[in-house]
């Protein structure tokens, strides 16, 4: 079982037209279910109040047909496509359910939100089909979360865009791309020695979507411990996909390590990191590096890496730019994997909106020996702890992309590797980087290489034009001595200004 199937395990299943069969959706409507009046704020009052009071986590009971499902008998439960709500109805998204069983126990809340009204939508069994398992005899289950539909590769088909399933975590994707890396609502204590907090989402109300209108709204009421939050997620289909993203978070406790907008991803090895790997493919990876806009306009690119042991960094700042994890190597002559198709994973960039202070982006790589597992985090720390019967607000933008907005000034670093150095005791850095001012630069233009390391000694840097890629490449070499672990920045300039993305890098040995 992989990770990419274990954390979306009923996502891309074949579809299961039934015709002729009523819209259960609809049904449940017409029985005159029970409506509430709904505005922008009732998700964020909702918060307010479960802040207020002591945390209750949501059910888990499920009867024994479903409370110990296998993988594959997970995937046995199917939501029949033609039960989506909004089929037929002329609108630009449909939406499917999750049903509760396997990892996704937990009951989560769902609503249709429409002319201000927001009506709960009704668990029925008849809304999937269960192939070899007994059909659940009880009427009112619940659901584990959604997914949404929309025509994105072409006009008459509904494509998966986006699945919420799962503690507060969400995949989206772009035109032409697959599922890949994570976001989340919250990240709190990741990487602690004393254990992560998962929060959850326990609820979400989805707008009926407006006619002609590319864009889908959701709001969503999160829950943990630590604190309760509501969030407003305005969706947009398209060559990029983008969320808008309104958050406000209300803390229990004080919050020391809450992570904003975090992201989850899986590395196993690249050409840069891939000792030890027994693995016919050149690389094994959702996202290769994370790429930082700094507040002060500096672009930082930093490799991923798959240490032997956890490893935590932190990037410090003030009103940073954006952040995201980035998949850059986009041919498929870098994977060679017909199945998983790595080149097709989306990047994922963060765009502050607003001033969000000081603070830091935060990475942590956590070691992994296969492709199973999702070992990499990026969130951003406030400086200040996020304090108790506080109200903090977060709005920002999510990009689900090839590469991050934008069209920077500077080069971009779009290959490293490394190896032994000629002469024994080191280690020989190779980078290749292009776009940007370095396109600009003659072959005989004079260049300022600054390469440095914390620990150990550098030598040998050089930058220097490579006519296969029309762009310019990087090399030096680390001699570490005894330590176990050296910090790397490589800098390119060209008349006093950066000319390429700073590079740093965390060589362990």
């Amino acid at each position: 079982m992989h990770r990419r199937d274990a954390l979306l395990a009923a996502l891309s299943l074949s579809t299961v037209f039934i015709a002729g069969e009523a819209n259960h959706f609809s049904d449940a409507r017409a029985a005159g279910a029970e409506e509430t009046p709904f505005d922008a704020s009732t998700v964020r009052e909702k918060a307010r109040a479960l802040a207020q009071q002591p945390y209750k986590a949501p059910s888990e009971d499920l009867p024994p047909e479903l409370s110990d499902l296998t993988y594959d008998q997970y995937r046995d439960i199917r939501f029949r496509p033609d039960q989506a709500l909004w089929r037929g109805q002329d609108l630009p998204f449909q939406m499917q359910l999750f049903h509760r069983g396997f990892l996704y126990k937990p009951r989560v809340e769902m609503y249709e939100v429409a002319e201000g009204v927001a009506r709960p939508v009704r668990y029925n069994p008849d809304l999937f089909t269960f192939q070899n398992l007994q059909r659940p005899q009880a009427s009112d289950l619940g659901f584990a979360g959604f997914r949404l539909h929309a025509p994105i590769n072409r006009p008459d088909y509904f494509d998966e865009v986006c699945a919420f399933l799962g503690a507060s975590y969400f995949r989206a994707v772009a035109k032409g791309q697959i599922y890949g890396l994570s976001a989340r609502g919250l990240a709190i204590n990741t990487g602690d020695p004393k254990g992560e907090e998962f929060p959850l989402f326990r609820g979400f109300w989805v707008e009926r979507p407006r006619p002609g209108v590319n864009a889908a709204t959701v709001h969503a009421l999160l829950d943990s411990p630590s604190c309760a939050a509501a969030f407003r997620f305005a969706i947009r289909p398209g060559a990029s996909t983008v969320f808008d993203v309104e958050s406000t978070v209300f803390p229990r406790t004080d919050m020391t390590t809450a992570g904003i907008a975090p992201l989850t991803s899986m590395f196993w090895f690249s050409p840069l990191n891939r000792a030890g790997k027994d693995d016919w493919r050149p690389a094994v990876h959702d996202s290769d590096g994370l790429l930082m806009a700094s507040g002060r306009g500096e672009r930082i690119w930093r490799p991923l890496n798959n240490p032997r042991d956890l490893q935590l960094s932190a990037f410090g700042d003030v009103n940073p730019r954006g952040f995201g994890l980035m998949q850059r190597r986009r041919d498929f002559d870098s994977y060679e994997d017909l199945e998983a198709r790595y080149e097709k994973r989306p990047s994922l960039w963060v765009e502050p909106i607003g001033d969000w202070g000081e603070g830091a982006v935060h990475l942590v790589e956590i070691p992994t020996a296969s492709e199973i597992h999702d070992n990499i985090v990026a969130f951003w720390r406030p400086k200040d702890p996020l304090r108790a019967k506080g109200e903090y607000r977060y709005t920002y933008r999510l990009h689900w992309c090839d590469e991050a907005p934008g069209a920077p000034e500077v080069g971009r670093i779009v290959d490293a590797r490394s190896g032994n150095a000629y002469t024994p005791g080191g280690r020989l850095f190779v980078l290749d980087a292009h776009g940007g001012l370095l396109d600009k630069l003659g072959s005989d233009a004079k260049v300022e290489l600054n390469v440095s390391a914390n620990q150990g000694e550098i030598r040998n840097p050089v930058a220097q034009r490579n006519p296969e890629t029309g762009g310019w490449r990087i090399s030096f070499e680390l001699f570490p001595g005894n330590a176990r672990a050296a910090e790397l920045r490589a800098e390119m300039k060209a008349a006093g200004e950066p000319a390429a993305e700073t590079f740093l890098y965390r060589w362990t040995a």
